[in-house]
């Protein structure tokens, strides 16, 4: 099985700090996989090493078959979402995607049907400051999908959605996946996490507890948060 994502040795500190501590990542290809742990665990720190906007301290890794070191290289074939969507508050969700467009020198031609698929058909002409935070993450999943990525990369998406907006979520996540993408997806909803990912890797204060297929981990039964609490607990005892 080839790896979208792996890394050995993956290592960040802040300080006397370690946030990621020496990780061992897999990510098959054409998965929809689960990054899962509370607040703090390293998760958005991996993703930002990952993506070339933080130098990791020790370790190596690859995107796509490239370098971790090289992310010119692999980054026109990575999409992502990392924390907050930053856009222009005048500017229209289709006029801000054509921005971000023309800045990775794509194709803006596709914006309208990508605007469809995350259901902003009707409000892309809006203005970005009267969205509400759903319709703000919306956009910023269609952003990252320009270019036609093989890698979709999404930061805590799910954050400040009502159930209705984390219903359409998994289905956005879904239809990604469905297109032929990997998708890894970070969060600490994991009763979320549990519904639309295949592949999870678990991790708590930078380290890996666990990393596989998800009906592996749950096939003992019971829930995700429990079985993370359980291997959680044990790490720290």
């Amino acid at each position: 099985m080839t790896n979208a994502i792996e890394t050995r040795g993956l290592t960040k500190r802040y300080g006397a700090r370690t946030v990621v501590d020496g990780l061992d990542l897999d990510v098959p290809e054409g998965v929809v996989a689960g990054l899962i742990g509370p607040n703090g665990a390293g998760k958005t720190t991996t993703l930002r090493m990952l993506l070339g906007l933080v130098r990791p301290d020790a370790g190596t890794g690859s995107v796509g078959g490239l370098p971790l070191t090289d992310p010119v290289a692999y980054l026109p074939r990575v999409g992502a979402l990392i924390e907050s969507p930053a856009f222009y508050p005048g500017l229209s969700g289709e006029r801000n995607l054509a921005v971000q467009a023309a800045l990775a020198g794509t194709d803006p031609a596709g914006i309208p049907a990508l605007l469809e698929r995350v259901g902003l058909g009707g409000r892309g002409r809006g203005p970005y400051q009267s969205y509400s935070l759903g319709m703000k993450q919306r956009l910023g999943i269609a952003a990252a999908l320009l270019g036609d990525p093989a890698l979709v990369v999404l930061d805590e998406p799910a954050n400040g959605l009502d159930p209705a907006g984390i219903r359409d979520l998994r289905g956005i996540v879904r239809s990604i996946h469905d297109e032929g993408r990997t998708v890894l997806v970070s969060s600490h909803l994991l009763a979320e996490v549990q519904q639309v990912c295949d592949w999870l890797v678990v991790i708590g204060d930078g380290r890996r507890l666990y990393q596989g297929p998800a009906r592996d981990l749950l096939a003992g039964g019971g829930d995700l948060e429990e079985r993370y609490l359980a291997m959680f607990t044990k790490e720290r005892s």
